[in-house]
């Protein structure tokens, strides 16, 4: 991995013009589309993972090269430490506003409400997130008092998600020609550079009176801005949907209903940038459910796994002039959502 202060930095014309294209592209995105159930989200075994990882980096490379998304499998994580997570979660967004507001969202770290305007839509995504950034949380955890344990849970959850986040990015690295090792290096917990991110989402439950619109969305379309994402969803708490980009054009979306025994994965701005586009980030979005599907609370849990600041995206064949995480992150935070990183 090169030192960050090597790295030449982008042009301001070249980077502005980056940015215009997402946002160009995003902001195609916020029509109803329709739905198609044609598309297969593939699902990934990791067992036995060490004697079968040639193979499983074949099934990951073409599940996301065909869409983008994929579930895992047997992945290791016991399904009592994802309910534990889950049942926190709920814990922390039903403290009062008061007492979530102590720990206000900054750097990438704490506590923000109907704060994402997605450029696709135009509008706040209907729900509240926690999120927790390992070397950024000084003052952000709410006390034992106010949520006993909440602490030693989360920072647990989100080291097992980050193994078996790495798990899967060194298949990528082997498909892509770099060491084993390359992407945990690049995501190294130790450093004061991580930016990795467990985030806690509870999407708000319908309100009557809007319970037959279609104006608001839990989530716009977006794409995500790290390597990978891992997601854990509730049964029963559906309304995630992808659109690959074949069917970016027809806005043709296919909903991924939660299974609590896998883990939603799909591929990030930055590992497609790191594979010279060769691994697409899909748009997805929260639709709101309509008259007859389930309208309560929607609770979520994202892993970001977000390349550490100083690491370098620096692809195989040099599509892109390089950047570090860090650089690339806080450009596209700003493009998106006017906001300092």
């Amino acid at each position: 991995m090169t030192s960050s202060s090597t790295v030449s930095t982008p042009s301001a014309a070249a980077v502005g013009e980056a940015e215009l294209v997402e946002l160009r592209k995003e902001a195609r995105m916020g029509a109803l589309g329709t739905e198609t159930g044609t598309r297969e989200i593939r699902r990934i075994d990791l067992s036995d993972f060490e004697n079968r990882r040639a193979e499983i980096a074949d099934q990951l490379w073409d599940a996301a090269v065909d869409i983008g998304f994929f579930q895992l499998v047997n992945h290791g994580i016991e399904l009592g430490a994802v309910h534990e997570a889950f049942a926190m979660t709920e814990r922390f967004f039903a403290l009062p506003d008061a007492v979530k507001a102590q720990y206000p969202l900054k750097a990438n770290a704490g506590w923000e409400s109907r704060a994402q305007v997605r450029p696709s839509t135009g509008t706040p995504d209907q729900k509240e997130s926690y999120q927790i950034t390992r070397p950024r949380m000084a003052g952000l955890y709410p006390s034992e008092e106010e949520l006993p344990g909440f602490k030693k849970t989360m920072l647990a959850f989100e080291a097992q998600s980050w193994a078996v986040g790495m798990r899967v990015l060194s298949c990528f690295a082997l498909k892509l020609g770099f060491d084993d090792e390359f992407f945990t290096r690049a995501h190294a917990p130790s450093s004061e550079t991580y930016q990795s991110t467990l985030r806690l989402l509870h999407y708000y439950a319908i309100p009557p009176e809007e319970q037959g619109s279609l104006a608001l969305w839990r989530a716009g379309a977006h794409t995500d801005f790290d390597c990978l994402t891992l997601l854990y969803q509730r049964p029963g708490q559906g309304g995630l949907q992808v659109c690959p980009g074949k069917e970016m054009e027809a806005q043709a979306w296919t909903s991924i209903p939660p299974d609590e025994t896998a883990i939603t994965c799909n591929i990030g701005d930055m590992l497609m940038r790191w594979s010279d586009d060769r691994l697409p980030s899909n748009f997805h979005r929260v639709k709101n459910p309509v008259p007859g599907e389930y309208m309560g609370p929607r609770y979520s849990l994202a892993f970001f796994c977000q390349a550490n600041t100083d690491a370098v995206i620096e692809s195989p064949a040099g599509k892109y002039p390089p950047i570090t995480a860090g650089e690339y992150l806080r450009q596209r935070v700003a493009a998106n959502f006017g906001k300092k990183y």
